[in-house]
């Protein structure tokens, strides 16, 4: 199999989801960012953007830090989850 497209190359990949959220956006201040970088950073698309606010699904992420990195204001708390927890890359 030679995945062409993200969501083939996604499928590919086991999650083993913690409930512990591990990724935490500060709303207080994503809810003034006109930039919205985490939305084009993100390879999973685990940001979503509502009328007044934006949100994040960890059950999807990547693990990868691309949304920390790019945010300017600092209003993603970005941890590892816990040992045992995550993405175990090429699984299937």
């Amino acid at each position: 199999m030679n995945p062409k497209k993200i969501e083939d190359k996604l499928a590919v990949n086991k999650f083993d989801v913690d409930q512990e959220v591990h990724i935490r956006i500060k709303e207080d201040i994503c809810c003034q960012c006109k930039e919205l970088d985490c939305l084009y950073a993100c390879p999973a698309g685990c940001f979503t953007v509502f009328e007044d606010h934006i949100t994040f699904s960890f059950e999807g992420c990547l693990e990868c830090g691309s949304c920390r990195i790019v945010c300017e204001k600092e209003a993603i708390d970005w941890t590892l989850p816990r040992a045992g927890f995550g993405i175990c890359y090429l699984y299937g």
